[in-house]
């Protein structure tokens, strides 16, 4: 079965093309493109349809109720079985706000569990791509759990048993793997400063993931950070925070993008969303610093993306847009680029780049109906302008009734 949408202005993921004909069709559980044909030079300020955001770095996994329990100890308490139905609430709050991608960098058998109930179309929710953590005992993975509280999360120490616990998350469904090169902000008893693993089994992770196929996402505020994870190879770093200027230059030439994560940083630093003084000293010491350096490494053409750090606590599923907004404010980016940073570069940056993103033949058909152009003006990129939100080609959110199919 084919659908069509005809006579809204689209902006294709690069660039506007004017009102167009739109005509997708079901393979399987999914749906593509069929055909994106321009049928006129359009109106801008009607109705538009870009592709469906992208997040490329959220945390599901999180009390998604009325209220907001201890960060730090609901999944502590709740059962894995309750935890993945949370974490479905969230996966939904995110594809209602037009996130039709989204990338969990902390995943273990919960995350495997929903993605493969999402994508086999048991449920209804986001494409989702799962990152199992790689860290030391004592690292920044391992400071979220109470140092008695006897069931933890798998730590890895000495490059051999590296190199096994990534193999036991390819074994489990893993799409990646996610390190951390430098300490935390919200992990407990640490500093940013703190190194995370050697050299020596930083390089046995990243080869070991590459060679079964396995990108790897860094996390890194610190410039000695920073310079490990591309010293061996990342693929992607996640904060960047104290990214100097000849580091912005070794991740241009590298290619390597970064998710700068910018409002779950300031929301900390301010001590909101309940975050503790330790927590709020980290982040306010660490985003005193931010803006000028992430604006240099955005002018050197750092290639950043979106990437929330979205948890339900700290950034909600449904804050994107705004994150979006103030990475336009901080880099000084025109709406494009920054609609950009949020569609076909997010997509590039998940290795997804041919398939995602896009509104072209033969890509996924995600897109968002709304009010206004945000690719000429980036405050119109809005929850409260949704019309619609389609994903896998159906539509999952408001509704298409009336808009010309």
């Amino acid at each position: 079965m084919t659908d069509r949408l005809t006579g809204l202005d689209v902006w294709d993921g690069e660039r506007y093309l004017g009102a167009a004909t739109l005509e997708w069709s079901a393979r399987g559980t999914d749906a593509v493109f069929d055909t994106v044909e321009t049928t006129g030079a359009g109106a801008r300020g009607g109705l538009t349809v870009i592709p469906g955001l992208i997040d490329t770095h959220v945390h599901l996994i999180g009390y998604a109720g009325a209220g907001r329990p201890d960060f730090l100890t609901w999944p502590l308490v709740t059962r894995p079985e309750e935890q993945v139905l949370h974490g479905l609430a969230h996966a939904r709050s995110g594809l209602a706000a037009g996130v039709t991608t989204m990338r969990d960098l902390s995943a273990d058998d919960v995350q495997f569990s929903l993605r493969r109930a999402i994508d086999g179309g048991i449920v209804e929710g986001p494409r989702l791509l799962a990152h199992g953590m790689v860290g030391m005992t004592a690292g920044h993975g391992d400071l979220f759990i109470p140092p008695a509280f006897p069931l933890r999360k798998p730590t890895a120490d000495g490059p051999d048993a590296c190199r096994a616990l990534v193999r036991q998350y390819a074994r489990a469904g893993a799409d990646g793997i996610k390190i951390a090169t430098s300490g935390g902000v919200l992990s407990v008893g640490d500093k940013a400063s703190w190194r995370n693993h050697t050299r020596a089994e930083i390089a046995a992770i990243v080869d070991e993931a590459h060679a079964l196929s396995m990108r790897v996402a860094a996390h890194a505020h610190t410039a000695e950070g920073i310079a490990i994870a591309l010293d061996e190879g990342v693929d992607s770093l996640e904060h960047a925070t104290l990214m100097t200027p000849e580091l912005a230059d070794r991740a241009v030439r590298a290619g390597v993008t970064v998710a700068p994560t910018l409002l779950i940083n300031e929301v900390i630093a301010a001590g909101g969303a309940g975050a503790s003084a330790e927590q709020a000293e980290k982040a306010a010491e660490l985003v005193g610093r931010r803006d000028a350096l992430l604006r240099s490494a955005a002018d050197a053409g750092v290639d950043f993306v979106l990437g929330t750090d979205a948890n339900g606590h700290h950034v909600r599923f449904g804050d994107q847009p705004a994150e979006v907004r103030r990475m336009a404010e901080i880099f000084g980016w025109g709406a494009e680029r920054a609609l950009a940073a949020a569609t076909s570069r997010a997509a590039a940056a998940i290795g997804r780049g041919s398939s995602l993103g896009r509104i072209a033949p033969g890509f996924a058909a995600d897109f968002v109906v709304l009010r206004g152009a945000p690719w000429a003006d980036i405050r119109e990129l809005s929850v409260d302008r949704i019309v619609a939100v389609v994903s896998r080609g159906r539509v999952v959110a408001g509704s298409l009734e009336g808009l010309s199919l």
